[in-house]
């Protein structure tokens, strides 16, 4: 049965409202943002009016009531004219609401979804430490029960939305026992902003994503109650696999909606570009150059909405999620290399959008799994030896 990836008309009527928004909103006010590396509040403010950070969360918790595609068409819309935007609903959603909507308590998720779907609050993912980013699997951040306490000692890098004005929580991944081999045992914890001992750094520099928050975490003897664990104590690894297996699909519709983004500025450019007497785009060269690009956001598109569609019908994706994850990151850092190229000079220029999307590229081969680690989960889901 051949794949059918057309959209419902409310998924379309979603699409066209946020294409809108990201055109007529976000566009004409981003770039300053980004120059003076300043957190975009009052665009995040209006995103959370429109309901996108409830998108895939049932009402009853304060959400839409959509589905993962309807998260992915927002994350590529605006992604076609900013990453920092796109990263900021990316991260709210996938890595600080979903694990309280799938491993936490019901009083967990009264407590907490109905303001992260409404945007009031953002959620965190405090995962990647300075000694293991993709080997998660060594954490060192440790909570030991004291009383009716935990008590968190360590430290976390590179966690995006964890120092807003208005970030509420942050999930923190610790090591909260041993196990019969040995092995550490890693459960994942609430810990809400303000908390005593939580601090937050000051924002990384950053080559890209430059109007997102990105910091550092440390906690020195934080103390939460007992109920702020999330899950299965012991469970935490197994429940951010799961929480990255579904992120790396949302990342793939992010990477493609800055593929088509560079597609969107190449074409303008070639078109209004005048070089010996005629449009830049006139010449075949730049014609295949561009028709590469778009057949690459093209099939970046299928491989994400393939994944997307897996996930909602209750499927195997974690194979899919990685495909997508891993090509379409690598066509957002092709795509954004030739656009600059078809800019020419003007492409070096921060003013341009192409030179935002060269900066912001990168990171997709890196962030929420590492293209060598999707390669890995590719290899393994085929069955090859460990």
């Amino acid at each position: 049965m051949p794949l059918d990836h057309r959209l419902s008309v409310e998924h379309e009527e979603l699409r066209r409202t946020v294409e809108e928004f990201a055109r007529e909103v976000v566009a004409p006010k981003i770039g300053d943002f980004y120059e003076r590396h300043e957190f975009p509040y009052e665009i995040v403010r209006e995103m959370g009016r429109m309901g996108l950070f409830g998108l895939p969360f049932p009402e009853e918790y304060g959400g839409m009531g959509g589905d993962y595609l309807a998260l992915g068409i927002a994350l590529e819309e605006l992604a076609r004219v900013d990453s920092s935007v796109a990263i900021t609903l990316e991260a709210g959603v996938s890595l600080g609401a979903m694990p309280v909507y799938r491993f936490g308590t019901e009083e967990q998720k009264l407590a907490w979804l109905p303001r992260l779907c409404s945007g009031e609050m953002l959620g965190a993912f405090g995962l990647t430490e300075p000694d293991c980013g993709s080997d998660a699997g060594g954490t060192r951040t440790t909570a030991v029960r004291e009383g009716d306490q935990w008590v968190i000692n360590g430290t976390k890098c590179f966690i995006t939305n964890s120092g807003t004005d208005v970030t509420g929580l942050v999930t923190v991944t610790a090591v909260t026992g041993r196990k019969a081999d040995g092995r550490p045992e890693i459960s994942a914890i609430i810990v809400p902003s303000g908390t005593p001992g939580f601090t937050v750094a000051a924002p990384y520099s950053k080559v890209g994503w430059n109007a997102s928050d990105t910091r550092e975490l440390s906690f020195s003897d934080v103390r939460v109650p007992l109920a702020n664990l999330l899950g299965e104590e012991g469970r935490g690894y197994a429940q951010f696999l799961r929480i990255l297996d579904e992120g790396r699909i949302a990342i793939s519709a992010l990477a493609t909606g800055l593929a088509q983004g560079c597609v969107d500025e190449s074409v303008t450019y070639a078109r209004e570009r005048h070089a010996f007497g005629r449009p830049i785009g006139a010449n075949q060269a730049i014609q295949f150059k561009i028709a590469d690009m778009e057949t690459r956001a093209h099939m970046a598109r299928i491989g994400w909405r393939d994944a997307a569609s897996r996930l909602t019908h209750g499927e195997p994706f974690k194979k899919e999620a990685a495909i997508a994850k891993l090509y379409s990151s690598t066509v957002a850092v092709d795509n954004a290399r030739d656009a600059t190229q078809i800019h020419g000079g003007y492409g070096f220029m921060n003013e341009y959008p192409v030179a935002r999307m060269w900066r912001d590229s990168k990171i997709l081969e890196i962030g929420e799994g590492t293209s060598e680690v999707q390669r890995m989960l590719i290899a393994r889901e085929l069955g090859l030896p460990d």
